[in-house]
C-alpha cells in the first residue's frame, strides 16, 4: 500500500499557499481600500491593514517554498482570525443561500493553516521539519 506522509504534506502546503497567494495578488493588483474600511470600522488603526500584505502574500510564499512553514502557518492563521472578526464578526454563524457559513472560505484557510503547523513542511520543502 502506498503511503506518504510527506506528499501529503506538500499537497496541503501547496494548496493553502496558492490559493490564499491569488487574494493577496488581488490586494496588490486592486488595492486594500476594503480592509482599511474593515479595519477602521472595527476602531482599529488603518495601518494595521497593511499587515495583509504579510498575511496574504509574504506567508503564502513561506508556506509554497516549505520556508519555516510553521511560523508562516500561525501567521496566515492570525490574518484568518482577523478576517473572520473584521468581515464576519456579528454574523459569525450566518449562512448563505446554498446553506453554508458565510465564513466558510477564510474558516477553511485557518483550519489548513492549523493542519501545516502541526504537520510541518515535510521532506519536500526548502528547510524540510
Amino acid at each position: 500500500m502506498f503511503q506518504n506522509i510527506d506528499v501529503a504534506k506538500l499537497i496541503i502546503r501547496l494548496s493553502l499557499g496558492i490559493m490564499m497567494l491569488f487574494h493577496g495578488v488581488d490586494k496588490i493588483r486592486n488595492g486594500i481600500g476594503g480592509v482599511k474600511h474593515l479595519v477602521t470600522t472595527a476602531g482599529l488603526p488603518e495601518f494595521l491593514a497593511y499587515g495583509v500584505y504579510v498575511g496574504e502574500v509574504l506567508m503564502p510564499l513561506f508556506i509554497i517554498l516549505g520556508l519555516y512553514a510553521r511560523v508562516a502557518s500561525v501567521i496566515l492563521g492570525l490574518t484568518m482570525v482577523f478576517a473572520i472578526f473584521l468581515a464576519y464578526g456579528g454574523a459569525f454563524l450566518a449562512l448563505t443561500k446554498h446553506g453554508a457559513p458565510a465564513m466558510e472560505l477564510p474558516f477553511l484557510y485557518l483550519v489548513l493553516s492549523l493542519g501545516v503547523f502541526f504537520l510541518g513542511s515535510g521532506r519536500y520543502a526548502l528547510n524540510s521539519k
